[in-house]
């Protein structure tokens, strides 16, 4: 079944597999005559990073690539990718990749018009007021894998090199422009980042469906991403070259970034730190930690989890919902625990710490304090 849609929510998504020939009339249609491709080095020298650049450069847009994207970008990568940007006299970004390019992407062409430090646009309150947003520059999204949903986020993740403290960077009009979700460019991630990446869009969804906020437009859209999830990732891990269950992760993957407006919780906010400190991949982490995190939650999310499960036609309410969720990690090869990771408990402390200040924090279903997350991150080793 070949899946091709054209979705204007959140933004101008233009999905099906071979739409990368559209990119050059994706930056177009934002006034694009110089972008600057953002992606991360190990994609920088990969063949569909090579074609993407092709499809530019026969439009006469160039083919200027910034690479030096580490797996979670610091402050050192923003500042190197915006003086590419302003040395090249660029006037937008093609944020390419996983994560990292998207949010590096997205980062470089907010910035490089500002002129305060990039913490002060921390998504607290109404920090996203102080920015000039007459100096955001447009950004052209491409996804490369199906996990973050960073094409259709409105902020970026950017870790401060020296605290190793994961921030969120907020401002509404760091929303992509255009998005092209061309499923041919994911047949080449191997299986382990097939499974860490799902199930990062699984976490988006479940963690969104989950949280207390009210918003019953994310929930309805984080039940479905989870079904596709569900659906479609075991075929996927199966079978790289599976288009159409590629093409529903894809979906999966963006439906997860849109329904977390409403909030995320306690396995984001544990995977945050122990990315930064440890470097671990995201979507991976999460999946470690999501059992322990479902237990913790279970008084408060009983009767929610039981409705999903009967939507996802699994039997036995929330045990059968937790039993399903061990299967799938196993089937996906996700370690056990943190301990299986090659992680040791010595700094749970200072993970406890850094997991209270994280901005996901605030969504989980069962208020956290210090005492009861240290317990939490000790159930994960």
């Amino acid at each position: 079944m070949n899946i091709v849609a054209n979705w204007s929510y959140p933004t101008a998504i233009k999905l099906g597999r071979g739409r990368i020939k559209e990119l050059a009339d994706a930056c177009k249609a934002l006034g694009l005559k110089k972008p600057l491709l953002v992606t991360d080095r190990g994609l920088a020298s990969m063949a569909i990073t090579a074609h993407a650049l092709d499809v530019l450069d026969e439009a006469g847009l160039g083919r200027t690539v910034f690479s030096e994207v580490d797996p979670n970008p610091n402050e050192k990568n923003l500042e190197a990718g915006i003086k590419a940007y302003k040395d090249g006299g660029h006037d937008g970004v093609v944020a390419f990749g996983g994560g990292s390019g998207l949010d590096l992407g997205k980062l470089i062409a907010f910035m490089a018009g500002q002129t305060r430090p990039v913490w002060d646009f921390e998504d607290i309150g109404d920090w996203w007021t102080r920015a000039d947003a007459s100096k955001i520059a447009p950004i052209v999204a491409v996804p490369t894998t199906a996990g973050t949903g960073s094409e259709v986020g409105r902020a970026g993740v950017l870790t401060n090199s020296a605290t190793h403290v994961k921030k969120i960077i907020f401002h509404p009009r760091m929303l992509p422009g255009v998005v092209i979700c061309d499923p041919e460019l994911t047949v080449g991630m191997p299986g382990v980042i097939t499974a860490g990446t799902g199930m990062d869009a699984f976490a988006h969804c479940l963690e969104a469906y989950c949280s207390p906020f009210y918003h019953p437009m994310s929930a309805g859209i984080a039940l479905e991403g989870m079904r596709l999830v569900k659906e479609f990732l075991p075929r996927a891990y199966k079978d790289g070259s599976d288009i159409e269950a590629r093409t529903n992760m894809m979906s999966a993957a963006a439906m997860g970034a849109v329904a977390f407006q409403k909030g995320l919780g306690a396995i984001h906010s544990l995977s945050h730190p122990i990315g930064a400190i440890y470097n671990t991949h995201h979507g991976m982490t999460n999946a470690v930690v999501m059992p322990p995190v479902l237990r913790f939650n279970r008084t408060a999310i009983e009767e929610k989890i039981a409705r999903a499960a009967a939507y996802l036609g699994i039997s036995g309410g929330f045990d059968g919902f937790y039993d399903y969720v061990l299967s799938l990690r196993s089937d996906l090869g996700v370690p056990e625990n943190l301990t299986a990771m090659g992680i040791a408990p010595d700094r749970v402390d200072e993970l406890t710490a850094m997991a209270i200040e994280d901005p996901s924090c605030g969504g989980n279903p069962v208020p956290m304090t210090l005492e009861n997350t240290k317990a939490l991150f000790l159930e994960c080793f």
